[in-house]
C-alpha cells in the first residue's frame, strides 16, 4: 500500500476502503490459485478497479501481479439491458447501430 500511495491519483474509494477491497482480493486469488484445475497456471479476483492475478512459476512459489483497471470518460458505454440496439436490412445484410 505504501508504494502505491504515490502514484495512484484518483479511486472511487478511500484509502481504507482500498485497503480492504485489495486484501478480499488477495485472498480470493489465493484461493483461485490453489483450487485451480491441472491444466490451469492462474488465479485471478478482481473488481471494477483493481485486477489481482497469481501466475504459475518454474519456482516454488507464483508471481502476484496487480493491475489498476483504467477507465476513460470516451470509452463506449453499454445500452441498458432494457434497450435494444437499432437494426436495419442492407440488401442480404444485416447492419447494427
Amino acid at each position: 500500500m505504501k508504494m502505491y500511495d504515490r502514484h495512484v491519483v484518483c479511486l472511487d474509494k478511500a484509502p481504507d476502503d482500498f485497503e480492504a477491497a485489495l486484501n478480499s482480493l488477495l485472498l480470493k486469488a489465493i484461493k483461485a490459485y490453489e483450487s485451480r484445475g491441472p491444466q490451469l497456471r492462474h488465479g485471478i479476483a478482481l473488481d471494477r478497479h483493481v485486477t489481482v492475478i497469481l501466475s504459475q512459476n518454474d519456482g516454488p512459489r507464483p508471481l502476484c501481479g496487480i493491475y489498476f483497471n483504467l477507465h476513460s470518460p470516451y470509452q463506449k458505454q453499454s445500452l441498458p439491458k432494457t434497450v435494444k440496439p437499432l437494426t436495419e436490412q442492407l440488401g442480404n445484410q444485416r447492419a447494427e447501430g
